[in-house]
Formats: C-alpha cells, structure tokens, sequence
C-alpha cells in the first residue's frame, strides 16, 4: 500500500481549520462583537471577523476536498475488497456535502449581514430592535447555523479516526476475511 501523506496531511488540515475556525467564531467573535462601543460598532466588529475569515475557511475547505479525493483514490482497492470501508466512505461524503451545504448558505446569509457593515446588532448573531428586517431574519438563522456547522465536520472528524481505525493491519484482515466468507 502507498503512503498517502500529502492527501491525508490535507484531508485532516483543512478540517481541522473548518472546524476549529467555525468553532471559535461562534464561541468567541460573535459574543465578543457585543463589547464594541455600541451597536453599530458591534455589528461591524463581527462582520469583519467573519469576512477575514471566509477565505481561510474557503481554503481549509478546499484543502480537505482534495484531500478527501487523494483518499479516496489512495485507499480504492480496500474501498472495494474490506467490508465496511465502503459504507464508512459512503457516510463520510454525504457528511462532507452536508457541511459544505451548510457552510455554503450560512455564507450567503452573513453576505446578507456583512452587506449592511454597520448595522445595529446586539451579537455577531442577535439582532437590535433597530436592526433591518432582512438583516435580523439572516441572523436569527446564523444563531443556529454557527454551531450546525461544527456540528457537522465535528463528526467528519470521527469518521475520520474511525476511518483510520479501519485500517489497522487487523481490521484489514477482518475485513477482507468478511467480504471473502459473504
């Protein structure tokens, strides 16, 4: 079997920042825009944060899809011969286009937010009683959103350890023992 280093080394990078980067701005930034001078200041102290963020998470993200891809393509054969590995890479792609889908409309949302730079808001995801319609609908979803998409590439990343866990020169065997007896 060949050494996979530079997709897995991308694969478990790009993740690690899609996950982490979402996580910490939804713990951190967006209560934190709350301690600006007022609420104007608060909505554009947020909208910033996320906007130096959206590349680097576009380019985490696209880190882990070709990573993803040299995984794929790396670990085919065990896809096909070990029972289980299939099912498992079945489950990690529909996890995949699931927080992609997700962090794809949370973005189109905080495009609608970060539009209006300084918009009254109280948080990064709690509008003022001042704040425009649109913008306070977008928000009040991206309150939810912030932690669907940890969520997701959360377990992305156990798939993913259960995904090396399948390839232990004993799971290995099992594995292909299984698929040879049924």
């Amino acid at each position: 079997m060949a050494r996979n280093t530079v997709s897995r080394s991308l694969h478990d990078l790009g993740l690690a920042a899609w996950f982490g980067g979402t996580l910490a701005n939804a713990i951190a930034l967006n209560p934190a825009a709350a301690a600006a001078d007022g609420p104007t200041d608060t909505g554009a102290v947020a909208n910033v944060g996320w906007d130096r963020w959206t590349p680097v998470n576009a380019a985490a993200i696209g880190s882990h899809v070709a990573g993803s891809i040299g995984q794929i393509q790396g670990n085919l054969g065990r896809i096909q011969a070990q029972k289980g590995v299939a099912s498992m890479a079945l489950l990690k792609t529909g996890l995949t286009a699931a927080a992609l889908g997700v962090t794809a409309y949370s973005r189109l949302l905080g495009r609608k937010v970060s539009e209006h730079t300084r918009v009254p808001v109280e948080s990064g995801t709690e509008p003022a009683a001042a704040t425009p319609p649109d913008v306070a609908a977008a928000q009040r979803q991206l309150r939810i959103l912030q932690w669907a998409v940890p969520a997701v590439t959360g377990a992305l990343v156990v798939i993913s350890a259960f995904a090396g866990e399948q390839e232990r020169a004993s799971e290995v065997n099992k594995g292909l023992l299984r698929r040879i007896v049924a």
